[in-house]
């Protein structure tokens, strides 16, 4: 029961606090799915958020780290039932103010929850935060429901298991074709809380019965940005040259390799690129720079793993080198820069009134971690 490995989330930090839920519109592979992240109101009920929604999505981590059929009693045995410190289902915080809004896409073998301590501290100061799970086969796994009108039955679960690259395929035309797919999902999950904010009534085939709409006339689509996590990152560059709603990019240590040469000329918004030392390349680095007609912004974290910018990174225990390697840069630290910088970012390019521009919140030791371009290059990782 999580005996081996502990997931310790810190609190959000800023002025608000948080709350999530879960989102599917749809049937089968074509529903989208998300969680969103919010500022929520008070509450005297505190139910905890899972962080592993369902014993499926534990299984189909330990497959991708285990080629073994005892995998699933190797994952209950180390990740038990992790929480994350926020409330579930609470209603959204009251007034009248319109908040920005950031889709978000997970990396590959991720999914939908796996980036929370992130988008629990953007959605504390002030954001709506939507993570896909994407359908395309790029998550760990996932699961939609069958349409009852069309089978005459009710709803069941169809999971959608991790595609790995077919012998003799290059992986760059299965990756260039789940990169298009989910660039699209992050815009149909945008125009769905456009829906909700227009207070369409919106159809959440989970039975839920948080109401969504509370947000109707809460979503300011004026300051929409895209941001994500390694394939997740390419997935939110490609965005910018699919919907001009999103004004600007974050891409944490982009896999940038699926992204085809076409699709360059088409990208004109700001980027952000954070990186973690240990993962980009030379090559990988000069096509960042060629973003945006190179004005593309690259910072990297100094003491960093591919996987800091993830949940990963508050995983203690063991055996957690058996399932990512661990940075030097304290995660908590990591976490502040990271959130400092996106922060920075987003506050001049979606013209943001509050002012997060404040260093003080940042120790030397992080301010010091935090280093502009990519002046550190080694052997590949891509």
């Amino acid at each position: 029961m999580g005996a081996k490995l502990s997931l310790t989330i810190p609190s959000v930090t800023g002025p608000h606090p948080v709350s999530c839920t879960d989102i599917m519109t749809g049937y089968g592979k074509e529903s989208i799915f998300f969680r969103l992240f919010y500022p929520c109101g008070p509450s005297p009920v505190v139910h905890q958020t899972l962080w592993i929604p369902r014993t499926e999505y534990v299984t189909a981590l330990a497959k991708l780290k285990w080629e073994s059929n005892i995998n699933q009693y190797i994952s209950s045995f180390i990740l038990g039932q992790a929480q994350v410190p926020i409330p579930w289902n609470i209603p959204l915080e009251s007034g009248i103010d319109k908040k920005p809004l950031i889709i978000f896409s997970h990396g590959l073998g991720a999914f939908r929850s796996m980036y929370s301590a992130l988008c629990m501290e953007l959605a504390s100061n002030g954001f709506l935060v939507a993570v896909l799970e994407h359908r395309d086969g790029s998550a760990c796994a996932t699961y939609h429901f069958t349409d009852p009108a069309q089978t005459d039955t009710p709803l069941q679960e169809v999971w959608v298991p991790f595609r790995k690259v077919e012998v003799g395929t290059k992986e760059f035309y299965l990756r260039n074709y789940q990169l298009h797919h989910r660039a699209n999902e992050c815009v149909r999950a945008m125009r769905i809380l456009k829906d909700i904010n227009n207070g369409v009534a919106i159809h959440n085939v989970l039975k839920s019965e948080f109401d969504l709409q509370a947000f109707k006339d809460r979503i300011d689509f004026s300051k929409v940005a895209v941001m994500g996590h390694s394939f997740g990152g390419a997935s939110a560059i490609l965005c910018l040259a699919k919907d001009d709603t999103f004004r600007c990019a974050v891409a944490l240590d982009a896999w940038i390799s699926p992204l085809d040469d076409t699709s360059y000329p088409y990208i004109h918004k700001p980027i952000l690129f954070i990186n973690a030392e240990d993962f980009q390349t030379d090559s990988s680095i000069q096509k960042m720079k060629r973003l945006n007609s190179g004005k593309a912004e690259i910072i990297t974290l100094v003491g960093t793993v591919h996987m800091s910018l993830s949940d990963f990174a508050f995983l203690s225990g063991f055996l957690i080198e058996f399932l990512s390697p661990r940075g030097t840069m304290d995660p908590v630290q990591c976490l502040k820069a990271t959130i400092h910088s996106s922060l920075t970012f987003l506050q001049k390019h979606l013209g943001l009134s509050r002012d997060f521009c404040n260093l003080d919140q940042l120790s030397d030791e992080t301010r010091a971690c935090i280093v502009p371009d990519f002046p550190l290059i080694n052997s590949s990782k891509l």
